[in-house]
Formats: C-alpha cells, sequence, structure tokens
C-alpha cells in the first residue's frame, strides 16, 4: 500500500503564492515572518476553555442557531480525516420530538498556535452551523465573523504547509 501524500495545503491558491511560500520555507524566513505577526500562542488549553471560546463567538455572532452539546480539541481529527475541524449535527427521533446534538471538533494542531489562527477555524466550523456547504453566503459569514477570514485562512494553511517541511512548531 502507498502511503499518502502530504496535503496540499495551498492547492487553491494561484501558483505564485503557493511558490512564494514555498521560497519563504526554503529559505528559512516563513518562521520569522509569522512569528513577526504573532509573537505568542492563546491561552485555551482545555476543552471547557474550546467550548467557552466558541460560545462566546457563537453567542455573538450566531444566537439563533440552535446550541452545541460539546466541543473539543482532537487529536485524531488531522490524521483521519485529513481535517482542521469538523461539524456535526445528530438528529435523533426521542418519542414523538427530535433531538438534535451539535458538536464542533478542533484539530490539537490548533492548541499551539496564536489566537488569530484559532478564532479561524472556529469561525469557520460556526459557519457551518448556518450555511452548509462553501458557497458565497458561507465565506461572507465567516468575513462577518472574523473581517480578515481570508488573509488568516491564508497564513494557516502557509504555517501548515511549513510545519509539514519542517516539523518544528513555532509556538
Amino acid at each position: 500500500m502507498k502511503p499518502k501524500a502530504a496535503p496540499n495545503y495551498l492547492a487553491g491558491y494561484a501558483p505564485a503564492l503557493s511558490l512564494q511560500i514555498a521560497e519563504l520555507i526554503a529559505e528559512q524566513k516563513l518562521a520569522k515572518v509569522l512569528l513577526t505577526k504573532y509573537p505568542k500562542a492563546h491561552a485555551v488549553r482545555t476543552d471547557r476553555a474550546l467550548y467557552d471560546y466558541v460560545m462566546d463567538i457563537k453567542n455573538q455572532f450566531l444566537r439563533k442557531v440552535g446550541t452545541l452539546n460539546k466541543v473539543a480539541f482532537d487529536s485524531k481529527l488531522h490524521i483521519t480525516h485529513s481535517a482542521l475541524g469538523t461539524h456535526t449535527s445528530v438528529s435523533r427521533a426521542h418519542g414523538h420530538t427530535l433531538l438534535a446534538k451539535r458538536e464542533i471538533r478542533v484539530a490539537t494542531v490548533f492548541k499551539d498556535m496564536p489566537d488569530e489562527f484559532l478564532r479561524m477555524i472556529v469561525v469557520h466550523e460556526l459557519a457551518h452551523s448556518k450555511e452548509h456547504d462553501h458557497n458565497k453566503a458561507f465565506y461572507q459569514l465567516c468575513q462577518h465573523m472574523q473581517p480578515n477570514y481570508h488573509q488568516m485562512e491564508f497564513e494557516v494553511r502557509a504555517y501548515l504547509t511549513y510545519l509539514d517541511a519542517n516539523g518544528a512548531p513555532l509556538w
């Protein structure tokens, strides 16, 4: 069985941008750029703290969206699903009523990242509570919750590319 190729985090971007990130990594300059812009990691370390963090954002922007039953860091997420975060909503019949359980899981790689990066993935997963597809409305909602969403997403992808190439976390 062939080993799986590393994900190309910059696949959807212009080739010139991917090349620029590759050059910064090769010249060992990307780490300095990221550390200058984001000098320290966030303080969210437990699942409870993550739940509170997510609920603060949800209550600020998505009050009418149903309750989240669970929010947690997931150490297997990055490896098993090739995903950085997941959102699930399961409805079960309980007598004559329907009970919905909603969960958000965030890859543990986000434990050691700046607050802006954690917020980007949380905003992304929360946006799926309202918009299921990655369409224009979805990204408009992400931009509403985090005005620099697209820049954060790009920088997270650049950092993940750096981790795949180098393996040494910055924070």
